[in-house]
C-alpha cells in the first residue's frame, strides 16, 4: 500500500497527487512514468512522473474515465493499492546550450522535471507553457522558478501571448539559435509545434505518454509508427524523435477508446460513485 501525502485540484478536472513510494522517487528520472492501481480491483493507468521529493512521487492528471476520476477522490492519508516505476526510457538530456521545453494542457506536468535536469546539465532553459485559457495553466510558479526564461500562451489571449506555443517558438528559431526542444501536449499540439523545427534541423523530442494502456508493451495499443518503424510508447519510449512520428495514425489509435472512456465514466458516477441505480444494489 502507498500512502497519498498530498491531494490537490491545479485546475478543471486537473489533479496532482503526491505518494510516499521511495524506490520510484530514488530512481525516477525526466521522461519516465509509473503504473497506478487505485484499489485491489482497479486497472492498471500509465502516468508520467512530474516530480520527486525525498520518498515522494508527483503526478498531475485530468480526470477523463473511471480510474482517474477514482483517483481524484483521495485524499491525504488515503492509501494506493500498488505503483510500479519508474518505467520507460528516460529523456535524452545533457549539455545541448540553448534548449526549449514546451508544455500543452495537462502536459505542463511533464515540463519541469524536463527543465530541472536540463538546466543541472549545464544548459540554458527556455519554458513555453500553454493552454486554452488563464484557468487551465498549471505549474507556473515552479517552471518561472526553475527556467532561465518563462513564455505563457493562451488561445484566448486571457493570459501572455495569446496564441499557440508553436508561434512562440517559431519567433525564438528566428531570433537566436536554439539546440534542442520538447514538447508534451496533446497529440495534434505535439504535431504543430514540432513541424516548426523541421526547417531549423533542430533536434525535437515528443512525449507520447497518452497513448499508453497497460504500459508494459503487452497490450498493443500504444504502437506507434515511428521513421516508418513499429514501436511501443511505453518500452520504446514514450519520448520519440517528433520528426519521425506518424501523428496521424497515432491520433488515430487515440480515438479508439473514447466511447469505452465514456462508458466506463458514466457507469462510475452513476453506479460507483452514487450508490447503483436500485436496481441490482450497485453491484455492477
Amino acid at each position: 500500500m502507498y500512502q497519498v501525502e498530498d491531494a490537490t485540484q491545479l485546475s478543471e478536472n486537473v489533479y496532482q497527487i503526491w505518494v510516499n513510494a521511495p524506490q520510484v522517487a530514488r530512481h525516477a528520472r525526466a521522461g519516465q512514468f509509473l503504473i497506478i492501481r487505485v484499489d485491489e480491483t482497479g486497472e492498471r493507468i500509465p502516468l508520467t512522473i512530474s516530480a520527486t521529493k525525498g520518498d515522494s512521487v508527483r503526478v498531475i492528471y485530468m480526470a477523463v474515465g473511471k480510474t482517474t476520476e477514482l483517483l481524484a477522490t483521495k485524499k491525504k492519508g488515503d492509501v494506493l493499492a500498488d505503483i510500479v516505476g519508474p518505467l520507460g526510457t528516460p529523456s535524452e538530456i545533457k549539455n545541448y546550450g540553448t534548449v526549449v521545453v514546451i508544455g500543452g494542457g495537462v502536459g505542463i506536468a511533464s515540463t519541469p522535471i524536463i527543465a530541472r535536469e536540463a538546466k543541472e546539465a549545464g544548459n540554458h532553459v527556455i519554458g513555453i507553457i500553454g493552454a486554452r485559457n488563464k484557468d487551465l495553466l498549471i505549474l507556473e510558479d515552479e517552471m518561472e522558478e526553475v527556467c532561465d526564461e518563462l513564455f505563457i500562451t493562451t488561445d484566448d489571449g486571457s493570459k501572455g501571448v495569446h496564441g499557440f506555443a508553436s508561434t512562440v517558438l517559431e519567433g525564438l528559431l528566428k531570433e537566436r539559435t536554439i539546440d534542442c526542444v520538447w514538447i508534451v501536449g496533446p497529440a495534434i499540439m505535439m504535431k504543430v509545434t514540432s513541424r516548426v523545427t523541421i526547417p531549423y534541423k533542430v533536434k525535437t523530442f515528443v512525449s507520447l505518454n497518452p497513448i499508453m494502456v497497460d504500459g508494459t508493451g503487452m497490450c498493443g495499443s500504444c504502437r506507434v509508427t515511428v521513421g516508418g518503424e513499429t514501436k511501443f510508447a511505453c518500452v520504446d519510449g514514450p519520448e520519440f524523435d517528433a520528426h519521425q512520428v506518424d501523428f496521424d495514425s497515432l491520433m488515430q489509435r487515440q480515438r479508439m477508446y473514447t466511447d469505452e472512456e465514456k462508458e466506463a465514466r458514466e457507469h462510475f458516477h452513476h453506479h460507483d460513485h452514487h450508490g447503483g441505480c436500485g436496481c441490482c444494489g450497485g453491484k455492477h
